[in-house]
């Protein structure tokens, strides 16, 4: 049975997808920490828009103007999460459509020259020879 799941577990296409979770994983994180730490604060500064704090209060209880201390109050609607999802979600999507329009290039092989025909064998040459001789008659 071990023998049977070392060989199922070691095969290409599995280790390969498990390879990818996890990097995918720490990729996730990184386009997070990218939009959350320095997408959003320059997009801040130029708009003086901050996405993270935007939300609706869902209920009168709620009159916080930080979105932390508003969901202590109460329920909320925090859209500006949403709107920072959406943006790492578009950033990790055309990150992977550059990594597999490039792996893609790589992979594609330029096919061989045709091979030059193989000369006529004397054979043939001489074949050929008496048929443009009978050609000619």
């Amino acid at each position: 049975m071990l023998k049977e799941f070392r060989e199922f577990a070691l095969k290409g296409n599995v280790v390969d997808l498990a390879i990818g979770v996890i990097i995918g994983g720490a990729f996730g994180t990184i386009v997070s920490s990218l939009v959350g730490d320095m997408i959003m604060p320059l997009i801040g500064a130029i708009g003086s828009v901050d996405f993270s704090n935007y939300f609706v209060p869902l209920n009168e209880a709620v009159t916080s103007p930080v979105l932390d201390e508003a969901k202590k109050q109460g329920a909320v609607l925090a859209w500006g999460k949403f709107v920072t999802a959406c943006i790492n979600f578009a950033i990790i999507a055309f990150v992977l459509f550059l990594a597999v329009k490039g792996i893609n290039k790589l992979k594609r092989e330029t096919p061989p020259a045709p091979a030059a025909p193989p000369e006529p064998s004397a054979e043939t040459k001489l074949l050929t020879e008496i048929r443009d001789l009978l050609a000619k008659r």
